[in-house]
């Protein structure tokens, strides 16, 4: 049958591609990959400066809001996520980063066999080609590009300056065999270009393997589950439902926000809540949409004139010019910034196992996610809590597959994240005010008045809000609350996996894009050996 495919993957995303990629490699099995958006290769996508461009708009993106926040004075906050071939890896800040290697140790004590560090590292090591670091922890031959910044920032140095002046410890590499310290973050990037996970995975095979069929601008409306096994989906393409089978499984990737709205409005997930909105129970899971963890994150701005710095004015523009041209030529400069150029791991206790927050060092004056825009020129500086307490959930606003769902992370409603943030502000602001940072700026634009505890932590509900890393709404485990197994099986219906950030029992403490990619790396080998038997 012409839809009819040995797999199906759903979403496109930096877990999708992995897996369609990795199990169409044999050539053995066909497989169908369904993205909701277009092809992600035009060269908004492929130039890192244009980031910044993408964050505030719904260009490649679904531009999320949440449900107003307890914990952030009743805000509703952003949720920006992919929508286009590699998903998120195509508008993110491209940071490379893997976490610690005890959180994966503890997803291992949670009973979660064979996804402990030394479990995953080889996965680590198979997806990435690192053009700068060559040792046992580093991959030189994998498809996911990675490499140093080629913007020639001089804040990094400034950055690095300041890191010593106020005794700060530095990093050189966030994934070997340390993770503590500040430094200058390595990037998904392929010659000065982003390297989404579509580029890295999915772009040298179109229309060289035979078995392999994508399928973009597609609504994934349902996953059909017969007798227990899920054999296919519905989906939408140009106003028309469509259906596809699949003989062998159905691989959902769809996010850790619309992964679990498509289990539930397939009838998997909590009987309760499908009940309200008439949507026939197939699988009774309470955990699907539950457990979701993000990082809350307060950014520091300051104003400096410093063209230098990415910003709107008149000698700005026109050095900006100058600097497309380099780009063009050089492929190096203001264009290859990924904006977010430095920062690291720090423990706000030094007691502790692993650092507890993380610095984002970005070469602008960034203000609600870039929605509000400044004139003049400045720098800033995020600061996220990595293993928050609270929790939040994802559930059906309609039975609509194309409405949003309501989002609620839930952030700083559980106050020891706000202790942690706290001394996290101060740990910041501790840096921010090094006698090199106080030379250049000219303007404190956000946290001037903030001096007692009180203070920053009415600044901080003022003003805290997501830095793009929501995880865990599918979990993985053997509680009540678990929706996939080990294996990344959906409990109680066969054919059917999730494989995305949504299977983290536990956020890890860095960027997620990395550990997602590892992830489905992982997915593929497990789903190959299970169908070997």
């Amino acid at each position: 049958m012409a839809n009819e495919f040995d797999y199906i993957v759903i979403g496109g995303g930096s877990a999708g591609s992995v897996v369609a990629s990795r199990l169409s490699e044999s050539g053995r099995d066909s497989v169908a990959l369904f993205e909701a958006g277009g092809k992600g290769d035009s060269v908004i996508v492929r130039t890192p400066l244009a980031a910044v461009a993408m964050l505030p708009t719904k260009l490649n993106n679904y531009a999320f809001e949440t449900v107003p926040q307890s914990g952030l004075n009743g805000r509703k906050g952003y949720q920006p996520r992919g929508r286009c071939l590699g998903g998120s890896s195509a508008i993110n800040a491209m940071i490379y980063t893997r976490g610690h290697a005890s959180d994966y140790d503890h997803w291992a004590q949670l009973g979660n066999a064979g996804w402990s560090y030394k479990d995953m590292l080889p996965y680590f090591i198979k997806s990435e080609r690192n053009a700068d670091l060559k040792d046992s922890y580093h991959g030189t031959d994998g498809p996911l590009q990675v490499s140093h910044l080629r913007s020639d920032h001089p804040y990094q140095n400034i950055f690095l300056t300041a890191a010593q002046q106020v005794g700060f410890p530095l990093c050189n590499d966030f994934n070997g065999s340390e993770q503590e310290g500040l430094g200058i973050y390595q990037v998904t990037h392929v010659d000065g270009e982003r390297c989404s996970a579509a580029r890295a995975y999915l772009f040298p095979y179109l229309g060289k393997r035979r078995n392999l069929h994508i399928h973009t601008n597609v609504l994934v409306e349902k996953i059909v589950v017969e007798s227990g096994r899920a054999i296919g989906i519905i989906y939408q393409k140009n106003g028309v439902q469509k259906t596809a089978r699949a003989r062998k499984e159905v691989i959902l990737c769809a996010g850790a926000i619309q992964s679990p709205q498509l289990l539930m409005l397939s009838g998997i997930g909590p009987k309760e809540h499908l009940h309200e909105l008439n949507i026939p129970v197939v699988m009774d899971l309470p955990g699907v949409g539950q457990n979701l963890q993000d990082h809350p994150d307060f950014i520091f701005g300051y104003e400096a004139k410093d063209i230098s710095l990415v910003g709107i004015s008149a000698a700005g523009t026109l050095k900006l010019a100058k600097e497309f041209l380099r780009y063009l030529k050089l492929r190096r400069g203001m264009f290859a910034s990924n904006f977010a150029e430095a920062g690291g791991f720090l423990k706000t206790d030094p007691s502790l196992v692993a650092p507890d927050i993380q610095l984002h060092f970005v070469v602008a004056l960034v203000d609600d996610h870039a929605r509000k825009m400044r004139m003049g020129h400045g720098y800033s500086c995020h600061v996220c809590v990595l293993r928050p307490y609270s929790r939040g959930q994802i559930r059906l606003a309609s039975r609509d597959p194309s409405a949003s769902p309501f989002i609620d992370p839930g952030f700083l409603s559980d106050e020891r994240d706000m202790d942690t943030m706290v001394q996290g502000f101060k740990l910041t602001r501790q840096l921010m005010d090094a006698p090199v940072f106080q030379k250049i700026r000219s303007r404190d634009v956000f946290t001037s008045r903030a001096q007692t505890d009180q203070d920053i932590r009415d600044l901080i509900r003022q003003r805290a809000d997501t830095v793009y890393h929501p995880v865990g709404t599918c979990k993985m485990g053997n509680d009540s609350m678990a929706v996939v197994d080990s294996r990344l099986c959906v409990k109680g219906i066969k054919g059917l996996r999730v494989v995305d950030a949504s299977i983290m029992p536990t956020l890890i403490g860095g960027n997620t894009n990395a550990p997602v990619i590892a992830i489905a790396e992982k997915a593929a080998d497990m789903i190959t050996a299970d169908q070997k038997g």
